[in-house]
Protein backbone atom coordinates (compact mmCIF):
# COMPACT_ATOMS: atom_id res chain seq x y z
CA UNK A 1 0.00 0.00 0.00
CA UNK A 2 1.35 3.57 -0.63
CA UNK A 3 -0.26 6.91 -0.24
CA UNK A 4 0.83 9.62 -2.86
CA UNK A 5 0.20 13.14 -2.18
CA UNK A 6 1.36 16.99 -2.93
CA UNK A 7 2.37 19.70 -0.43
CA UNK A 8 3.31 22.74 -2.04
CA UNK A 9 6.54 21.92 -3.91
CA UNK A 10 6.81 18.61 -2.71
CA UNK A 11 5.63 15.22 -4.03
CA UNK A 12 5.66 12.65 -1.47
CA UNK A 13 5.31 9.06 -1.46
CA UNK A 14 4.95 7.14 1.69
CA UNK A 15 5.15 3.13 1.29
CA UNK A 16 2.99 2.42 4.11
CA UNK A 17 4.18 -1.14 5.55
CA UNK A 18 8.00 -0.04 5.02
CA UNK A 19 7.93 3.44 6.11
CA UNK A 20 9.68 4.61 3.75
CA UNK A 21 9.21 8.00 2.58
CA UNK A 22 9.91 9.29 -1.39
CA UNK A 23 10.70 12.57 -2.51
CA UNK A 24 10.10 12.51 -6.35
CA UNK A 25 9.49 14.55 -9.31
CA UNK A 26 6.27 15.50 -11.54
CA UNK A 27 6.98 12.66 -13.80
CA UNK A 28 8.02 9.59 -11.45
CA UNK A 29 4.62 10.86 -8.64
CA UNK A 30 2.15 10.21 -11.65
CA UNK A 31 4.39 6.59 -13.01
CA UNK A 32 4.18 5.68 -9.15
CA UNK A 33 0.11 6.34 -9.12
CA UNK A 34 -0.39 4.19 -11.76
CA UNK A 35 1.94 1.73 -11.33
CA UNK A 36 -0.10 -1.03 -9.81
CA UNK A 37 -3.64 0.45 -11.73
CA UNK A 38 -2.65 0.70 -14.93
CA UNK A 39 -0.12 -1.14 -17.88
CA UNK A 40 2.70 -0.10 -19.16
CA UNK A 41 1.26 1.02 -22.21
CA UNK A 42 -1.55 3.02 -20.51
CA UNK A 43 1.37 4.86 -18.51
CA UNK A 44 3.01 5.72 -21.55
CA UNK A 45 0.44 7.39 -23.13
CA UNK A 46 -0.02 9.43 -19.68
CA UNK A 47 2.91 10.32 -18.80
CA UNK A 48 4.29 11.54 -22.26
CA UNK A 49 1.53 13.46 -23.07
CA UNK A 50 0.87 14.87 -20.02
CA UNK A 51 5.17 15.72 -19.61
CA UNK A 52 6.65 15.42 -22.78
CA UNK A 53 8.99 12.58 -22.00
CA UNK A 54 9.88 9.36 -24.12
CA UNK A 55 8.82 5.96 -23.88
CA UNK A 56 12.41 5.26 -22.49
CA UNK A 57 12.22 7.76 -19.92
CA UNK A 58 9.15 5.98 -18.53
CA UNK A 59 10.54 2.36 -18.85
CA UNK A 60 13.86 3.83 -16.97
CA UNK A 61 11.55 5.26 -14.20
CA UNK A 62 9.26 1.80 -14.21
CA UNK A 63 12.64 0.08 -13.46
CA UNK A 64 13.59 2.75 -10.77
CA UNK A 65 10.46 1.82 -8.92
CA UNK A 66 10.59 -2.03 -9.57
CA UNK A 67 14.22 -2.15 -8.07
CA UNK A 68 12.45 0.00 -4.85
CA UNK A 69 10.14 -2.61 -5.05
CA UNK A 70 12.46 -5.23 -5.14
CA UNK A 71 14.54 -4.06 -1.85
CA UNK A 72 11.40 -3.41 0.25
CA UNK A 73 11.04 0.32 0.19
CA UNK A 74 8.27 0.41 -2.40
CA UNK A 75 5.03 -1.26 -2.43
CA UNK A 76 5.97 -3.61 0.33
CA UNK A 77 3.92 -6.51 1.61
CA UNK A 78 2.09 -6.18 4.38
CA UNK A 79 3.81 -8.36 7.25
CA UNK A 80 2.11 -7.53 10.54
CA UNK A 81 -1.55 -9.13 9.73
CA UNK A 82 -0.44 -12.09 11.64
CA UNK A 83 1.73 -9.66 14.45
CA UNK A 84 -1.78 -7.91 14.88
CA UNK A 85 -3.34 -11.23 15.66
CA UNK A 86 -0.64 -12.46 18.01
CA UNK A 87 -1.10 -9.12 19.93
CA UNK A 88 -4.91 -10.45 20.60
CA UNK A 89 -3.47 -13.10 22.67
CA UNK A 90 -0.74 -11.56 24.81
CA UNK A 91 -0.67 -11.61 28.38
CA UNK A 92 -0.63 -7.89 28.85
CA UNK A 93 1.09 -6.90 31.92
CA UNK A 94 0.43 -2.87 33.63
CA UNK A 95 3.00 -0.19 32.51
CA UNK A 96 1.48 2.63 33.34
CA UNK A 97 -1.71 4.60 35.87
CA UNK A 98 -3.07 7.76 35.70
CA UNK A 99 -4.10 8.51 38.97
CA UNK A 100 -6.86 11.30 39.50
CA UNK A 101 -5.73 12.50 42.89
CA UNK A 102 -8.06 14.71 42.51
CA UNK A 103 -11.78 14.55 41.29
CA UNK A 104 -12.55 18.70 41.79
CA UNK A 105 -11.13 21.82 39.97
CA UNK A 106 -10.43 25.31 40.52
CA UNK A 107 -11.89 26.12 37.01
CA UNK A 108 -15.12 25.89 35.29
CA UNK A 109 -14.56 25.13 31.29
CA UNK A 110 -17.55 24.29 29.97
CA UNK A 111 -16.30 22.57 27.16
CA UNK A 112 -14.37 19.63 30.19
CA UNK A 113 -15.24 16.00 29.52
CA UNK A 114 -14.69 15.60 32.74
CA UNK A 115 -17.38 17.42 34.17
CA UNK A 116 -15.21 20.56 35.36
CA UNK A 117 -13.10 17.59 37.09
CA UNK A 118 -16.22 15.87 38.89
CA UNK A 119 -16.22 13.06 36.28
CA UNK A 120 -19.68 13.21 36.67
CA UNK A 121 -19.73 11.76 40.23
CA UNK A 122 -19.01 13.22 43.06
CA UNK A 123 -16.11 15.87 44.20
CA UNK A 124 -13.55 14.02 46.12
CA UNK A 125 -9.21 14.11 46.91
CA UNK A 126 -7.19 10.92 46.70
CA UNK A 127 -5.84 9.46 50.01
CA UNK A 128 -2.26 8.69 50.28
CA UNK A 129 -3.40 5.41 51.52
CA UNK A 130 -5.43 4.86 48.39
CA UNK A 131 -2.61 6.35 46.10
CA UNK A 132 0.06 4.23 48.03
CA UNK A 133 -1.91 1.48 47.04
CA UNK A 134 -2.11 2.47 43.16
CA UNK A 135 1.49 2.45 43.24
CA UNK A 136 1.80 -0.71 45.30
CA UNK A 137 -0.95 -2.61 42.19
CA UNK A 138 1.06 -0.60 39.29
CA UNK A 139 4.06 -2.47 40.46
CA UNK A 140 2.25 -5.72 41.43
CA UNK A 141 1.40 -6.06 38.24
CA UNK A 142 4.05 -4.95 35.77
CA UNK A 143 5.31 -8.06 35.03
CA UNK A 144 8.93 -7.71 33.18
CA UNK A 145 8.38 -4.02 33.06
CA UNK A 146 10.90 -2.10 34.18
CA UNK A 147 10.18 1.52 33.08
CA UNK A 148 6.48 2.40 34.36
CA UNK A 149 4.58 5.52 33.96
CA UNK A 150 2.05 7.38 36.62
CA UNK A 151 0.15 10.90 35.31
CA UNK A 152 -1.08 13.18 38.48
CA UNK A 153 -4.40 13.90 36.43
CA UNK A 154 -7.74 15.64 37.98
CA UNK A 155 -9.48 17.81 38.19
CA UNK A 156 -6.65 19.58 39.07
CA UNK A 157 -4.06 17.74 40.90
CA UNK A 158 -2.17 20.90 42.15
CA UNK A 159 -5.72 21.00 44.72
CA UNK A 160 -4.04 17.66 46.09
CA UNK A 161 -0.53 18.53 46.09
CA UNK A 162 1.01 17.41 49.37
CA UNK A 163 -0.43 14.42 48.56
CA UNK A 164 1.27 14.10 45.17
CA UNK A 165 4.58 15.15 46.78
CA UNK A 166 3.69 12.23 49.61
CA UNK A 167 3.26 9.76 46.59
CA UNK A 168 6.36 10.79 44.21
CA UNK A 169 8.38 9.85 47.40
CA UNK A 170 6.97 6.79 47.94
CA UNK A 171 6.96 5.65 44.01
CA UNK A 172 11.17 6.46 44.70
CA UNK A 173 11.20 4.41 47.46
CA UNK A 174 9.28 1.41 45.86
CA UNK A 175 11.18 1.53 42.67
CA UNK A 176 14.66 1.17 44.40
CA UNK A 177 13.46 -1.53 46.35
CA UNK A 178 11.67 -3.72 43.12
CA UNK A 179 14.33 -2.66 40.69
CA UNK A 180 11.61 -0.50 38.71
CA UNK A 181 12.02 2.96 36.89
CA UNK A 182 9.10 4.87 37.35
CA UNK A 183 8.10 8.15 35.34
CA UNK A 184 6.20 10.60 36.52
CA UNK A 185 4.06 13.45 35.07
CA UNK A 186 1.74 16.24 35.96
CA UNK A 187 -1.11 17.68 33.96
CA UNK A 188 -2.26 21.18 35.43
CA UNK A 189 -4.08 23.95 34.79
CA UNK A 190 -1.64 26.21 36.11
CA UNK A 191 -3.57 28.24 38.92
CA UNK A 192 -2.37 27.01 41.53
CA UNK A 193 1.25 27.06 40.75
CA UNK A 194 4.00 28.34 42.77
CA UNK A 195 7.86 28.15 43.55
CA UNK A 196 7.11 24.76 45.57
CA UNK A 197 5.00 23.11 43.01
CA UNK A 198 7.67 24.46 39.89
CA UNK A 199 10.77 23.60 41.93
CA UNK A 200 9.50 19.94 42.88
CA UNK A 201 8.39 18.98 39.32
CA UNK A 202 11.60 20.06 37.65
CA UNK A 203 13.53 17.68 40.30
CA UNK A 204 10.66 14.83 40.01
CA UNK A 205 8.43 15.28 36.94
CA UNK A 206 9.55 13.37 33.70
CA UNK A 207 6.45 15.70 31.81
CA UNK A 208 4.60 18.04 32.75
CA UNK A 209 2.03 19.21 30.90
CA UNK A 210 0.50 22.99 31.03
CA UNK A 211 -3.10 23.81 29.81
CA UNK A 212 -3.73 26.69 27.74
CA UNK A 213 -6.16 27.32 24.93
CA UNK A 214 -3.60 30.52 23.57
CA UNK A 215 -4.86 34.17 22.70
CA UNK A 216 -6.49 35.49 25.89
CA UNK A 217 -9.83 35.90 23.98
CA UNK A 218 -9.87 32.38 22.99
CA UNK A 219 -8.60 30.70 26.58
CA UNK A 220 -10.52 33.05 28.46
CA UNK A 221 -13.78 31.89 26.62
CA UNK A 222 -13.63 28.60 28.23
CA UNK A 223 -11.13 28.09 31.23
CA UNK A 224 -12.88 30.45 33.85
CA UNK A 225 -13.10 30.31 37.20
CA UNK A 226 -16.15 29.70 39.21
CA UNK A 227 -16.81 33.58 38.86
CA UNK A 228 -16.55 33.37 35.35
CA UNK A 229 -13.45 35.32 35.50
CA UNK A 230 -11.04 33.99 32.80
CA UNK A 231 -7.65 32.43 33.84
CA UNK A 232 -4.98 33.93 31.34
CA UNK A 233 -3.17 36.69 32.85
CA UNK A 234 -2.98 34.31 35.97
CA UNK A 235 -1.54 31.69 34.08
CA UNK A 236 0.72 32.87 31.73
CA UNK A 237 3.34 34.80 33.75
CA UNK A 238 3.13 31.51 36.39
CA UNK A 239 3.52 28.75 32.93
CA UNK A 240 6.65 31.22 31.60
CA UNK A 241 8.16 31.24 35.08
CA UNK A 242 7.90 27.38 34.97
CA UNK A 243 9.53 26.84 31.92
CA UNK A 244 12.27 29.32 32.10
CA UNK A 245 13.14 27.37 35.73
CA UNK A 246 12.35 24.12 33.39
CA UNK A 247 15.56 24.20 31.09
CA UNK A 248 16.18 21.36 29.00
CA UNK A 249 13.78 18.66 30.36
CA UNK A 250 10.23 17.75 29.02
CA UNK A 251 6.71 19.98 28.82
CA UNK A 252 3.61 20.46 26.78
CA UNK A 253 1.50 23.43 26.45
CA UNK A 254 -1.58 21.53 25.75
CA UNK A 255 -4.47 23.74 23.93
CA UNK A 256 -7.67 22.58 23.34
CA UNK A 257 -9.27 24.10 20.08
CA UNK A 258 -13.19 24.47 19.07
CA UNK A 259 -15.81 25.35 17.10
CA UNK A 260 -14.98 28.99 18.53
CA UNK A 261 -11.59 29.12 17.41
CA UNK A 262 -10.91 27.36 13.84
CA UNK A 263 -8.49 29.77 13.14
CA UNK A 264 -6.52 27.62 16.07
CA UNK A 265 -3.08 28.34 14.59
CA UNK A 266 -3.01 31.32 15.37
CA UNK A 267 -3.13 30.31 19.07
CA UNK A 268 -0.63 27.84 18.45
CA UNK A 269 1.59 30.57 17.01
CA UNK A 270 0.48 32.81 19.90
CA UNK A 271 2.36 30.28 22.35
CA UNK A 272 5.09 30.44 20.45
CA UNK A 273 5.72 33.89 20.63
CA UNK A 274 5.26 33.90 24.19
CA UNK A 275 8.05 31.70 24.57
CA UNK A 276 7.02 28.12 24.66
CA UNK A 277 8.31 25.82 22.31
CA UNK A 278 6.63 22.21 22.67
CA UNK A 279 3.49 22.54 21.78
CA UNK A 280 -0.01 20.60 21.85
CA UNK A 281 -3.09 21.38 20.24
CA UNK A 282 -6.10 19.11 20.33
CA UNK A 283 -9.33 19.29 19.02
CA UNK A 284 -12.13 19.54 21.80
CA UNK A 285 -14.18 15.85 22.77
CA UNK A 286 -17.54 16.68 23.51
CA UNK A 287 -21.41 15.70 22.58
CA UNK A 288 -21.80 16.68 19.14
CA UNK A 289 -25.32 18.81 20.69
CA UNK A 290 -22.48 21.30 22.38
CA UNK A 291 -21.82 24.61 21.05
CA UNK A 292 -18.55 24.53 21.06
CA UNK A 293 -18.47 20.84 18.93
CA UNK A 294 -16.79 20.40 15.54
CA UNK A 295 -19.00 20.43 12.48
CA UNK A 296 -18.57 19.71 9.16
CA UNK A 297 -18.46 22.83 7.86
CA UNK A 298 -15.13 23.09 9.98
CA UNK A 299 -13.73 19.89 8.99
CA UNK A 300 -12.19 21.86 5.45
CA UNK A 301 -11.09 25.01 7.73
CA UNK A 302 -9.11 23.04 10.31
CA UNK A 303 -7.50 20.75 7.34
CA UNK A 304 -6.29 24.14 5.92
CA UNK A 305 -5.14 25.11 9.57
CA UNK A 306 -2.92 22.30 9.58
CA UNK A 307 -1.18 23.00 6.44
CA UNK A 308 -0.38 26.51 7.17
CA UNK A 309 0.77 25.44 10.38
CA UNK A 310 3.58 23.06 8.96
CA UNK A 311 4.26 25.45 6.47
CA UNK A 312 4.92 28.30 9.18
CA UNK A 313 6.88 25.52 11.30
CA UNK A 314 9.12 24.70 8.15
CA UNK A 315 9.89 28.83 7.67
CA UNK A 316 10.52 29.27 11.26
CA UNK A 317 12.58 26.17 11.45
CA UNK A 318 15.07 28.02 8.62
CA UNK A 319 14.94 31.16 10.51
CA UNK A 320 16.37 28.91 13.48
CA UNK A 321 13.36 30.20 15.86
CA UNK A 322 11.51 26.55 15.63
CA UNK A 323 9.30 25.07 17.75
CA UNK A 324 7.55 21.58 18.31
CA UNK A 325 3.75 20.50 17.61
CA UNK A 326 3.05 17.13 19.44
CA UNK A 327 1.07 15.61 16.19
CA UNK A 328 3.90 16.51 14.12
CA UNK A 329 6.64 15.04 15.98
CA UNK A 330 8.08 11.97 13.00
CA UNK A 331 10.66 9.94 13.83
CA UNK A 332 11.34 8.20 10.00
CA UNK A 333 14.04 6.35 11.11
CA UNK A 334 13.26 5.05 14.71
CA UNK A 335 10.03 5.53 15.35
CA UNK A 336 7.85 3.03 18.29
CA UNK A 337 8.12 -0.15 17.79
CA UNK A 338 5.67 -2.18 15.55
CA UNK A 339 4.08 -3.49 18.08
CA UNK A 340 3.22 -0.26 19.55
CA UNK A 341 2.42 0.46 15.98
CA UNK A 342 -0.49 -1.45 15.80
CA UNK A 343 -1.64 -1.75 19.56
CA UNK A 344 -1.65 1.95 20.27
CA UNK A 345 -1.82 3.47 23.85
CA UNK A 346 -2.18 0.58 25.82
CA UNK A 347 -5.67 1.74 27.20
CA UNK A 348 -7.42 -1.06 29.68
CA UNK A 349 -4.52 -3.51 29.42
CA UNK A 350 -0.99 -1.62 30.04
CA UNK A 351 -2.94 1.44 30.83
CA UNK A 352 -5.46 2.40 33.80
CA UNK A 353 -6.88 4.84 34.98
CA UNK A 354 -7.56 5.10 38.90
CA UNK A 355 -9.97 7.30 40.42
CA UNK A 356 -9.94 9.23 44.11
CA UNK A 357 -11.09 6.17 45.78
CA UNK A 358 -9.06 3.32 44.00
CA UNK A 359 -11.58 2.62 41.14
CA UNK A 360 -10.27 1.41 37.89
CA UNK A 361 -10.56 2.33 34.37
CA UNK A 362 -9.62 1.81 31.06
CA UNK A 363 -8.34 5.40 30.94
CA UNK A 364 -9.16 8.59 31.84
CA UNK A 365 -12.18 9.23 28.86
CA UNK A 366 -13.66 6.19 30.61
CA UNK A 367 -13.52 7.10 34.29
CA UNK A 368 -17.41 7.64 35.74
CA UNK A 369 -18.90 5.13 33.10
CA UNK A 370 -20.32 2.01 35.28
CA UNK A 371 -20.17 -0.10 31.87
CA UNK A 372 -16.43 0.61 31.79
CA UNK A 373 -15.40 -0.23 35.49
CA UNK A 374 -12.87 -2.74 35.51
CA UNK A 375 -12.80 -3.64 39.54
CA UNK A 376 -10.11 -1.45 42.37
CA UNK A 377 -6.76 -1.38 43.43
CA UNK A 378 -7.68 -3.52 46.34
CA UNK A 379 -9.17 -6.51 44.73
CA UNK A 380 -8.52 -6.31 41.13
CA UNK A 381 -10.73 -7.12 38.21
CA UNK A 382 -13.93 -8.05 38.62
CA UNK A 383 -15.03 -10.90 36.10
CA UNK A 384 -16.44 -7.88 34.38
CA UNK A 385 -12.98 -6.27 34.24
CA UNK A 386 -11.48 -9.11 32.89
CA UNK A 387 -13.91 -9.35 29.98
CA UNK A 388 -13.41 -5.76 29.47
CA UNK A 389 -9.59 -5.97 29.45
CA UNK A 390 -9.79 -8.76 27.11
CA UNK A 391 -11.85 -7.10 24.69
CA UNK A 392 -9.53 -4.00 24.58
CA UNK A 393 -6.64 -6.39 23.91
CA UNK A 394 -8.17 -7.62 20.34
CA UNK A 395 -8.82 -4.14 19.43
CA UNK A 396 -5.96 -2.59 17.23
CA UNK A 397 -5.38 -1.24 13.62
CA UNK A 398 -5.81 -4.91 11.77
CA UNK A 399 -9.05 -5.24 13.85
CA UNK A 400 -10.83 -2.06 13.16
CA UNK A 401 -13.23 -2.67 10.14
CA UNK A 402 -13.17 1.13 9.57
CA UNK A 403 -8.73 0.68 9.03
CA UNK A 404 -8.75 -2.02 6.80
CA UNK A 405 -7.89 0.30 3.66
CA UNK A 406 -6.41 3.23 5.77
CA UNK A 407 -2.88 4.26 4.57
CA UNK A 408 -2.42 5.76 7.99
CA UNK A 409 -2.93 3.23 10.45
CA UNK A 410 -0.03 2.57 11.46
CA UNK A 411 0.64 5.74 12.95
CA UNK A 412 -2.78 5.92 14.62
CA UNK A 413 -3.04 2.48 15.74
CA UNK A 414 -6.48 2.49 14.92
CA UNK A 415 -7.24 6.00 17.01
CA UNK A 416 -8.38 6.24 20.78
CA UNK A 417 -10.69 4.15 21.73
CA UNK A 418 -12.77 6.25 23.69
CA UNK A 419 -13.69 8.37 20.86
CA UNK A 420 -14.79 5.72 18.62
CA UNK A 421 -17.17 4.93 21.95
CA UNK A 422 -17.91 8.21 22.56
CA UNK A 423 -18.55 8.79 18.64
CA UNK A 424 -20.20 5.52 18.08
CA UNK A 425 -20.85 3.76 21.21
CA UNK A 426 -18.56 0.59 20.32
CA UNK A 427 -14.28 1.01 21.06
CA UNK A 428 -14.13 -1.70 18.02
CA UNK A 429 -15.22 1.53 15.72
CA UNK A 430 -13.17 4.28 14.64
CA UNK A 431 -14.23 7.69 14.74
CA UNK A 432 -14.17 9.17 11.03
CA UNK A 433 -14.14 12.89 12.00
CA UNK A 434 -11.01 12.25 14.09
CA UNK A 435 -9.86 10.05 11.53
CA UNK A 436 -10.01 12.62 9.07
CA UNK A 437 -7.81 15.36 10.90
CA UNK A 438 -5.31 12.67 11.89
CA UNK A 439 -4.89 11.53 7.66
CA UNK A 440 -4.09 15.36 7.43
CA UNK A 441 -2.09 15.65 10.53
CA UNK A 442 0.26 12.79 9.33
CA UNK A 443 0.64 14.31 5.78
CA UNK A 444 1.74 17.71 7.49
CA UNK A 445 3.95 16.07 9.61
CA UNK A 446 5.79 14.57 7.25
CA UNK A 447 6.17 17.43 4.94
CA UNK A 448 7.74 19.62 8.16
CA UNK A 449 10.26 16.12 8.47
CA UNK A 450 11.89 16.20 5.00
CA UNK A 451 11.64 19.77 4.76
CA UNK A 452 14.51 19.45 7.96
CA UNK A 453 16.86 16.63 6.31
CA UNK A 454 19.61 17.74 4.94
CA UNK A 455 21.36 15.51 1.97
CA UNK A 456 23.23 13.45 4.70
CA UNK A 457 19.98 12.11 5.85
CA UNK A 458 18.61 11.40 2.22
CA UNK A 459 19.21 8.22 0.52
CA UNK A 460 19.24 9.08 -3.04
CA UNK A 461 18.83 6.01 -5.19
CA UNK A 462 18.78 8.19 -8.54
CA UNK A 463 18.56 11.77 -9.81
CA UNK A 464 14.82 11.72 -9.56
CA UNK A 465 13.93 9.64 -6.66
CA UNK A 466 14.51 10.32 -2.77
CA UNK A 467 14.14 8.00 -0.37
CA UNK A 468 13.80 7.84 3.71
CA UNK A 469 13.79 4.44 5.15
Amino acid sequence: MIHCYKFDDKNIVLDVYSGSVHLVDDVAFDIISMYETSSFDEICDEVCGKHGVTREDVKECVDDIESLKAQGKLFAEDKYGKLAIDLTKKQWNLKAICLHVAHTCNLNCSYCFAAQGKFHGQRGLMSLETGKRAIDFLIENSGFHKNLDIDFFGGEPLMNWEVVKDLVRYGRQREKEEDKNIRFTLTTNGVNINDDVINFCNEEMHNVVLSLDGRKEVNDRFRVDMNGKGSYDTIVPKFQKFVKARGNKSYYMRGTYTHFNTDFVNDILHMADLGFRELSMEPVVTSPDSPSALTEEDMPVLQEQYERLAREMIKRNAEGNGFTFYHYMLDLTCGPCIYKRISGCGAGTEYLAVTPWGDLYPCHQFVGDDKYKLGDIWNGLTDQGKDISVKFSKVNAYTRPGCKDCWAKLYCSGGCAANAYHAGGDITEIYDYGCRLFRKRIECALAVRLSSLSEDDIYVPDADTESVD
